[in-house]
């Protein structure tokens, strides 16, 4: 079944990592064992590649552009000015244009794009190792945007989805670990973004800043990498109340995959997933929460953030790579959802959001 995974840093893992994803998962662990790396606590168990998303059948993909503008004396790496993590977003954007001119992955900007590939990948009788990865780029983290005008160049070259929080405090968005909201700048962002039709990722802002960003923001909004505060109590995580909240907007929310996100009491880059039980069958609990919740299943999907700054020592421990999405099926089914709710959770909510967005997007 077609899956679409919004939130994967496919270009960080590339430009950063020095990872080439044409190649398999398999290899790329290889390469990192015979060099002996260990500048990453993730070297040598990576799972995303872009053989292994085609053997996935996971077809489109939110994929981010990320850089980080940090203070001095800030506990947050990252860059010392906005015009450096400019130019970062842009070696990243130069590695998905690369991709795009060798066939192996095609960039979504409108519904047109959209429609013709979620065709190409239905399209039993083509070989799914043939098609090119669909991608609808995003921007986690607005700190490179060096002042608003850079929002619509931004848009020109096809971004169409933005998180203004990442980490830390940010020069539009306070984020996780801390409290504040939105700045001024933020407030103009969103408005800005509403203007040209673009969707707001509420990930990482603080509760603080959700409140201020659903009450500015009056177009398509969703969650791209979120988990459920009640079962894992975090200010990184969604609460019940702005679960509903988001459902109330139409929004989806995508599971994360990140452990630490999964299981109460998990020290990132510290604990063991075997020691705390998360399997993948621990999304499903989130899922299930959210469902619950809602009373139907038209508000989760993937967002599983695999490779962001960890690999399988912080993945759901009977996760090899992440080709073995395509086993939710059997766990959802366990579960109780029917055929209809897994098309749901695979690929039919992401769907319905883009295509009410990109639908106004008719040219590049």
């Amino acid at each position: 079944m077609l899956i679409i995974d919004a939130h994967l840093d496919m270009a960080m893992n590339a430009v950063e990592w020095n990872r080439d994803y044409t190649c398999s998962v398999q290899e790329l662990r290889e390469r990192e064992i015979e060099k002996n790396l260990t500048d990453k606590r993730d070297r040598g168990k990576g799972t995303v590649s872009l053989p292994d998303l085609r053997r996935g059948k996971v077809g489109l993909v939110v994929a981010t552009q990320l850089a980080r503008v940090t203070q001095r004396g800030s506990a947050f790496d990252g860059w010392y000015s906005p015009a450096q993590a400019w130019a970062m977003t842009q070696a990243q954007l130069a590695w998905y244009q690369a991709m795009v001119d060798l066939g192996e992955m095609t960039q979504i900007t409108n519904a047109v794009e959209l429609n013709a590939h979620i065709a190409l990948w239905e399209n039993l009788s083509i070989p799914d190792d043939t098609k090119p990865v669909g991608f609808i780029l995003s921007l986690e983290g607005a700190d490179s945007l060096v002042n608003l005008s850079y929002l619509e160049k931004a848009y020109g070259y096809g971004l169409r989805a933005l998180g203004p929080a990442w980490y830390g405090s940010g020069r539009y968005a306070s984020g996780t670990g801390t409290t504040d909201g939105l700045t001024t700048a933020g407030k103009d962002l969103l408005r800005e973004m509403d203007g040209l039709g673009m969707i707001l990722d509420a990930t990482h802002l603080t509760d603080k800043g959700f409140d201020e960003a659903l009450a500015i923001f009056k177009g398509t909004i969703w969650a791209s990498h979120h988990n459920c505060r009640t079962l894992v109590p975090h200010q990184r995580q969604l609460s019940d109340e702005q679960i509903l909240r988001l459902a109330e907007r139409g929004a989806v929310i995508g599971g994360a995959l990140d452990a630490w996100m999964l299981a109460p009491g998990f020290l990132q880059r510290q604990s063991d997933p075997r020691e705390f039980g998360v399997t993948m069958s621990t999304l499903v609990e989130h899922w299930d929460h959210i469902c619950q919740l809602t009373g139907n299943s038209l508000h989760v999907a993937f967002g599983t953030d695999l490779d962001g700054m960890f690999g399988r020592e912080q993945s759901p421990y009977d996760l090899n790579t992440i080709a073995d999405l395509q086993l939710y099926q059997n766990l959802l089914r366990e579960r109780g959802y029917k055929a209809e709710d897994i098309e749901n959770i695979f690929h039919k909510n992401w769907l319905r959001c883009m295509r009410q967005t990109l639908q106004n997007n008719i040219l590049k």
